[in-house]
This record gives structure tokens, sequence and C-alpha cells, in this order.
């Protein structure tokens, strides 16, 4: 769903002239939900949670609690100004800072989200503040609410990754598939899973656990496959693509993904594992093509704008989860890959490059495409 802002023009701030994504659902309020922490709520589906409950629930509290890393903005949340919705600048693996806001806020209800999930930034220098944040932050969560003890639901929002590869023949995964990442963003995250799980078997905490394909959609910081292609080649320059392209993912439009979480929110079951799937699969070779239709380039001009590159120390190559699970509940995905794609790219065309300051660092890198004057509309 768009709510309408202004109408774009130079004279309004950047955050007024961008429409205003949320989810679709609306339930009843939840009896004993007022207030309602959603960590990392700067960032790119948490900040469209945070909008969608904002906007659909006023009824409801909401608290974002977020450290405003590289890759999360307030331009993400302002057009919430004038409604009850808090943030507070905080850091998930600071005790206090959780402790101080639950106790503030008298939180009843958590969407944990922060987390760091570039997956090429695991295997560099940056590995170990990916075991900080992802899986000691989450332990710092998970002891702060038990020592609160007033959550009376902790949504853990995790990924498909964790379940390792799968091959093109294998069923999908069910949510009582073993654990198997095979690199180190998804490690982090199985350990923050086992981490959530062990609290809700040993202390009684009301923990759902959630793992998700990849959400795509506006808002997201361009270090991801599709807003990192769109801004590239907006800018004249062409995409890099690990190895041969054929690795696949399955893509869920992020309002989809809120839909599914804010139906978790109301009618998930405590204790439960819900896979948050699609069927919309690609490979990276054919998204970077799909990206170059919506450009306008031709098919005889795509491949000027392609380059391949060494590939990840380990690349899975697919991913695919079973949500029937979370459709029993009466969730459906509503927006189609082609739809979802298209206003991507229009948003990113128009926004990308300035949402987040200054990124010419993430694009300087990149060669310079051969059609790099001309522009398509």
């Amino acid at each position: 769903m768009t709510f309408d802002a202004d109408n774009a023009c130079d004279q309004l701030p950047l955050w007024k002239q961008s429409p205003v994504f949320t989810g679709t659902t609306k339930f009843d309020k939840l009896e004993g939900t007022c207030n309602i922490l959603v960590t990392g709520g700067a960032g790119f589906i948490a900040s469209w949670l945070v909008r969608h409950l904002v906007l659909q629930y006023p009824e409801y509290n909401v608290v974002c609690l977020d450290n405003l890393d590289y890759c999360a903005t307030l331009n993400n949340l302002k057009c919430l100004q004038g409604t009850t919705f808090q943030f507070v600048k905080g850091d998930i693996t600071v005790p206090r800072d959780v402790s101080s806001t639950l106790e503030k806020f008298a939180i009843d209800t958590v969407f944990h989200l922060a987390a760091l999930s570039h997956v090429d930034r695991s295997f560099g220098g940056d590995s170990f503040e990916f075991t900080a944040v992802n899986a000691y932050g989450t332990h710092v969560l998970l002891e702060c609410c038990k020592s609160y003890g007033k959550v009376k639901k902790f949504i853990h929002v995790s990924t498909d990754e964790v379940y390792g590869e799968i091959n093109a023949n294998d069923d999908d995964l069910l949510e009582s598939a073993i654990l198997a990442p095979t690199n180190p963003y998804a490690a982090s995250k199985a350990a923050a899973d086992m981490l959530a799980n062990s609290y809700y078997k040993s202390f009684k905490m009301p923990i759902v656990i959630v793992r998700c394909n990849n959400v795509y959609g506006p808002h997201q910081f361009p270090e991801k496959i599709i807003p990192k292609f769109v801004c590239l080649l907006e800018s004249g320059r062409k995409c890099l693509i690990h190895g041969d392209g054929s690795n696949t993912r399955r893509y869920l439009y992020a309002g989809d993904a809120i839909d599914a979480l804010d139906t978790i929110l109301h009618k998930g079951t405590i204790g439960q594992i819900y896979n948050i799937g699609t069927a919309d699969e690609i490979s990276n070779l054919d998204l970077c093509k799909q990206l170059l239709d919506c450009f306008g380039y031709s098919a005889t001009q795509h491949e000027a704008f392609i380059q391949h590159t060494q590939d990840r120390p380990f690349n899975d190559c697919r991913y695919a989860i079973d949500a029937t699970r979370l459709k029993k509940l009466g969730w459906a995905q509503k927006t189609p890959f082609d739809q979802g794609i298209q206003i991507t790219v229009d948003w990113y065309r128009t926004f990308g490059l300035t949402w987040w300051g200054d990124i010419s660092d993430i694009l300087t890198a990149f060669p310079v495409g051969p059609l790099a004057n001309i522009r398509t509309m």
C-alpha cells in the first residue's frame, strides 16, 4: 500500500517527495498489545514495518531502537512526524540501551529486526562484527527482555539462509529442516535463532521465529543486488556479477513481507517458526537482464552492461522454503515480481542516489558502461 505524500518538487525535503510505503493488512487490535518495540527500525524491512504499524494501527504505540549505522537513515521514518511514533538512538549490543527503552516505554511486544545482513561483508574484515551484532546483540535483547519480564510476544526475524543451500530438484524446506548455514552471515543468524529458541525452551519466553526469503523494494540500502544494480545503471555503470550468475534467489516484495509480519503478530502462535516464502525465483544473471529491460535497453545491449567477476569464497546455489504454515494463518503474496520490481526501479531512479547521502564510494568502484551518456526513462 502507498499513502500519498506531497507532490515532488525541488523545494520539498527529499523524504517529503517520496511515496510512503506500507503493507496492506489490517487486523483487529490485539488484546494486551499496546507498546511495540522494533529494533533496527530505521533500516529497510524494519522501517516498512514501523510505517505500517504506525499508519495502520494508531491504537498501538510504536518505538524504534536503532544505532543509525551506514545502511539506516531517518529519511525512512520522517513521514511519521506528528504521530505517536518514538525514535530512540541506541545499540542492541549495549544492555543499558535496551533495558532503559523497555522500561521507559513499557514495551509489551518486540519485533527484532536489527542485524548486519550483507553477506559479502561477512566474508571480509567485518566478520567479527556480524557475530557481535547478530548473535551477541540478540542475546543481549533476549536477556534484557527476560529480566524486564513484561514482554508478551517476541518476534525474532531471521533468514532462509540459515537452512543452507538446496539443489534444484529438492523440495522446499519446512520450518523443521536442520540449520546448515554456509557463510558467516548465515551462521551468525542461525546462532541468533538458536539463542531465541533456547530462551523459549529454558525460560518460557514468548518467542516466535520468522525466516524470510530475500526481501526487495524501496528503502533498501544499495549494497544488495537489486538496489545496487539499479543505482549502477542509473549512473551509467556496469553490473558486476559473481561467477557465471547462475545462482538463484527467491525474492519477496517488502509490502508482502510486512503483511506476513503483521499476520504473525496478530495470528501467530508462541513457540512457532514461520517461513515467509515465495515462488518467484530468478538467477542473478536473469535478474540483471530484467533490470536492464526496465531501463529500456534492448537484449542486444545487455552484455555491454554486464561484467562477471570472481565469485564469493562460497556461494549457495539456491534457497527455497515452504510457507504453507504461514498461509494457513491467511497470508498470501499479493505483489507479482514484475510489478514489484518496476515499483522498485522507479523509486531508485528518483531517490536511490541521494536517499542515504553520498553513496558515490559504492558506485565509483564499478566500471563505466559504454552507454553511460544515454539516459532512458
